[in-house]
């Protein structure tokens, strides 16, 4: 079968935190943006380990993409 590495591309030599962490990255993580759990596309939220606060803090990328879709979609202020 091998190693998840290599049927995954995505994830080539293991890494699966998306990158460096500096300073820089953590902020900055996909793209400069206020509310990086938000995207262009309205009703579209990003919630990878990409976004802040980052592939090391399980679940909290997902909690706050949700937060940011209740406060965009039913205006919750969460």
């Amino acid at each position: 079968m091998g190693s998840p590495c290599r049927r995954v591309p995505n994830q080539v030599g293991g890494d699966i935190g998306d990158g460096a962490y500096t300073l820089r990255q953590l902020f900055l993580r996909p793209v400069a943006r206020w509310r990086p759990h938000t995207t262009p596309v309205r009703g579209l939220y990003l919630c990878s380990a990409a976004t802040p606060p980052g592939g090391g803090v399980h679940g909290m990328c997902g909690f706050y993409a949700a937060r940011a879709a209740l406060r965009d979609v039913f205006g919750l202020a969460t």
